[in-house]
């Protein structure tokens, strides 16, 4: 769905403030519109009507960064459990109610939220509503139905982490880069801890943050907010607000050495290299590098066209893959990634060496103005397709909503990129590509005799 805009769209949202009132937002990408309940709950609908389907949406603005301490895991785990039941519905019931509809459901946890959608025909959008609002504060939970789920996410661990290499590495990197932020936390847990959850640890986390006051609603397809209003009153608006607590996240401190990690296994095929700096999202100190590090990120890695692909694969024909990954959307720091994947016969070492040197290069020399035009052009071009696909506006205004941001900066976010200067690519190389504040991380098979 549009990976590399979806990260670009999001993270232009994560400014600090929230969006208020009702009303419809300055025509933009999604023209969305939007309403808030007199419990607090939001709703952004996002008018779309090329075929009679709807996706319904509901982010809760609580995810693992906001677990308490010893607790990892919990957010996820609660994930799993929203689908156990309520004093109307059985487990399992939610779902196939959704199956005999036609629909289909999944859910999401992030370090900053909670999500749960489904997609159904248009005249079954209530339905939905009722459903959501319904487990929204009455989920019924008992170790007969809570602990037989907590072995499936610590056999989902299993196969997702420890049995995986790559897995493992990228929660070993993670977890070196933010020295003190929850964000180095796994979402899925350390395993001691999820291993120890429990049914009332699921209860607690839930009635501390399930609720309508922390919810926000987005639905997009075909239907209007002036249809969706009173649905929303009779089903969520029934729901009581309740006092919230405090999203306190531990501040990272000054890094002052590089780290590298390394993972050498017989079940890796493929040698790999990465590595990862801290750098800003657009809550955080340094927010106003934030844009133009989605500019350096299209313009360095971002495309075949840019600077690792060409001078990597195909000049030196050193790597069979090179690029970057940048996400402003995080509710604290996030951090920026450049990645390379050798050619047979090429050591990590040397593909290293001459990753290393097209940094060196890009901080010495600089940016050209061709460049920064081209990579502007293609970002905002690719916003132009952002509304192709039904759920993509829900997914992007949905989670920048439930980490901080705005509806008004995700609908001028191609304007934002295209005021990037040349000078704004460069300060921001400089200030975020700095050995000091990065891993590296190696991914190794093991060597043949």
């Amino acid at each position: 769905m549009l990976p590399r805009l979806f990260a670009a769209l999001v993270g232009l949202a994560v400014i600090a403030g929230t969006w208020s009132g009702a009303g419809q937002a300055r025509a933009g990408i999604f023209d969305p519109e939007t309403f808030t309940l007199d419990n607090g709950l939001q709703v952004v609908v996002i008018t779309n009507e090329r075929a009679p389907i709807v996706t319904h949406m509901v982010w809760y603005k609580v995810g693992a960064a906001d677990e308490p301490p010893g607790k990892s895991g919990i957010a996820h785990f609660l994930e799993h459990l929203m689908f156990k039941g309520t004093e109307k519905l059985g487990p399992g019931e939610f779902s196939d109610i959704i199956a005999t509809n036609g629909g289909r459901e999944n859910a999401f946890t992030s370090w900053d939220y909670t999500g749960y959608f489904q997609t159904v025909a248009s005249d079954r959008l209530e339905i939905m509503m009722e459903n959501e609002a319904d487990r929204m504060t009455n989920l019924q939970l008992t170790d007969e139905v809570t602990l037989p789920e907590l072995q499936v996410v610590i056999e989902e661990r299993r196969s997702r982490i420890d049995n995986n290499p790559g897995g493992q590495l990228g929660e070993m990197a993670r977890a070196s880069l933010y020295l003190n932020h929850p964000y180095g936390t796994p979402i899925i847990g350390w395993p001691q801890e999820l291993a120890a959850l429990t049914t009332q640890d699921a209860m607690d986390f839930y009635r501390s943050w399930y609720r309508p006051n922390n919810a926000i609603v987005v639905i997009a397809g075909d239907v209007t907010a002036e249809e969706v209003r009173p649905l929303a009153e009779r089903t969520y608006g029934k729901l009581q607000a309740k006092r919230l607590p405090e999203r306190r996240r531990l501040s990272e401190p000054p890094q002052t050495a590089p780290r590298r990690v390394v993972l050498t296994s017989d079940r890796v095929r493929q040698d790999s290299l990465g590595i990862d700096y801290l750098a800003p999202s657009y809550n955080s100190k340094g927010s106003e590098h934030a844009y133009a590090l989605q500019v350096l990120s299209e313009l360095f890695g971002g495309a075949g066209s840019a600077r690792l692909y060409r001078s990597l694969v195909v000049d030196q024909g050193l790597a069979v893959s090179a690029g970057t990954g940048y996400d402003a959307s995080s509710h604290d720091t996030s951090s920026f990634g450049i990645y390379a994947s050798p050619r047979p016969g090429v050591t990590l070492e040397e593909l290293e060496a001459a990753l290393r040197a097209e940094i060196a290069l890009l901080l010495d020399e600089g940016v050209s103005e061709q460049e920064v035009a081209d990579a502007k052009q293609r970002l905002t071009a690719a916003a132009v397709y952002a509304r192709d696909r039904l759920s993509t506006g829900a997914r992007i205004i949905g989670s920048a909503l439930a980490a901080g941001g705005t509806i008004e900066q995700v609908e001028t976010w191609p304007e934002r990129i295209e005021e990037v200067t040349l000078e704004q690519v460069e300060a921001a190389a400089r200030a975020v590509l700095i050995d000091n504040q990065s891993v590296t991380r190696e991914l190794r098979g093991e060597p043949t005799t």
